[in-house]
């Protein structure tokens, strides 16, 4: 008999096997009970029935929940739920949900291993948690995740950088023989926290992207800079960052969209709508039919693409793990779920926006992700588009 034939009737007998074991259980005999099937995950499962993956895996006893095979009986813990239609396209991603993670904004003359000590973990564990391949390179300004803990204070910034006149503390290694951090040249630190710091404009950098990191609009630093074209600076160029302004977290605003069309045409006029343009990889938002934000995205490559269609935001949280076949990425950061496993999150394992990249998922820069997540609320409209 040949190896296919054969292999096919091993299927049939244990699916028949299980079929019989589902009916002399209790809990198969109401109805609550699900035999997998042919390129289904616990996720979709979960899905299907109303439930969390935590919840199937904790009923069955399952050691992996990335290991279940074809006709294997899942007993459902939450008895009466009416099996909804999963469309096929329906990506297979496995999530489990974690608490928010604490972040660090690395400051001039630190080190991984200094920033590690500081939260109780160990430089391995922070440098797997963000990805990171040469313990030896991280840069000032670079934002970490750090897993497993909380901050040690209440203070929600980083350390102020010392004043060019004070001395930094001598750097230590990351790991043994380890060199110190590279430190960013565009930042002047200036010599009283009260009083206004300079910024050198370096390549590829917008208003936008520079307000950001020192909390301000870039409105704010465009009249402190009497600058009348915000699409209009140049590497070298000098920048005041002004002291107080607003952080740009309580409201909305433009962003310059250096040379970017004003995009695609919203199709809601009263409330919000996020419309996300493959062919630009693109992400617009849009209130009262106007745009007021935009950014380079990263969305599915052709052999797991991004859906297209409308939509709506149906759940969001501020960090979770995503696993699936080849990948495992803890604390995916600002996560909004718009079509089953289909999201909008923050991006920490890549920077390469502009290009699909993702497993279906819309992959943002992390501050751009935060953004989103707090301007949107469930129930947003989504709209992909080609």
């Amino acid at each position: 008999m040949p190896h296919r034939t054969l292999l096919r009737l091993f299927q049939w007998i244990a699916l028949l096997v299980a079929i019989i074991a589902a009916a002399s259980t209790p809990a198969v005999a109401q109805g609550n009970a699900h035999v997998v099937q042919r390129g289904e995950t616990l996720f979709r499962i979960a899905l299907r029935y109303g439930l969390s993956v935590d919840a199937l895996v904790q009923a069955n006893g399952i050691a992996n929940p990335n290991q279940i095979y074809v006709g294997q009986v899942l007993v459902l813990p939450v008895p009466g739920n009416t099996p909804a239609p999963v469309p096929e396209s329906a990506p297979a991603v496995s999530i489990t949900v974690v608490s928010a993670p604490v972040y660090h904004v690395v400051q001039r003359g630190e080190t991984l291993a200094s920033i590690a000590r500081r939260y109780g973990v160990n430089w391995q564990e922070l440098a797997s948690a963000n990805g990171i391949s040469n313990p030896n390179r991280i840069l000032v300004g670079q934002q970490l995740s750090i897993p497993g803990t909380s901050a040690p204070n209440t203070a929600a910034t980083a350390p102020a950088i010392p004043a060019p006149e004070t001395a930094a503390p001598a750097p230590e290694p990351a790991a043994p023989g380890a060199a110190p951090i590279t430190t960013d040249p565009s930042v002047t630190a200036a010599p009283n926290a009260s009083q206004p710091q300079t910024h050198i404009v370096q390549r590829g950098e917008s208003l936008s992207g520079i307000g950001r990191r020192y909390g301000l609009s870039w409105p704010v630093i465009a009249r402190a800079n009497n600058i009348t074209d915000p699409n209009r600076i140049y590497p070298g160029q000098s920048l005041i960052i002004p002291v107080g302004g607003d952080s740009g977290s309580s409201q909305t605003y433009m962003e310059p969209t250096m040379g970017q069309p004003s995009g695609p045409t919203p199709t809601i006029t009263n409330g919000k709508q996020i419309i996300v343009d493959l062919s630009e990889q693109r992400v617009y938002a849009f209130e009262n039919g106007q745009l007021i934000h935009t950014t380079l995205a990263s969305t599915g490559l052709p052999s797991t693409p991004t859906v297209l269609g409308d939509y709506n935001i149906y759940w969001k949280l501020t960090s979770q793990t995503m696993s699936g076949p080849g990948y495992y990425l803890p604390g995916v950061p600002w996560v909004m779920y718009f079509y089953q496993g289909y999201s909008l999150h923050g991006t920490y394992w890549h920077s390469n926006f502009g290009q699909p990249m993702s497993h279906g998922c819309v992959n943002l820069p992390t501050p751009e992700a935060e953004w989103f997540f707090n301007w949107a609320e469930i129930g947003t409209s989504v709209r992909v588009i080609l």
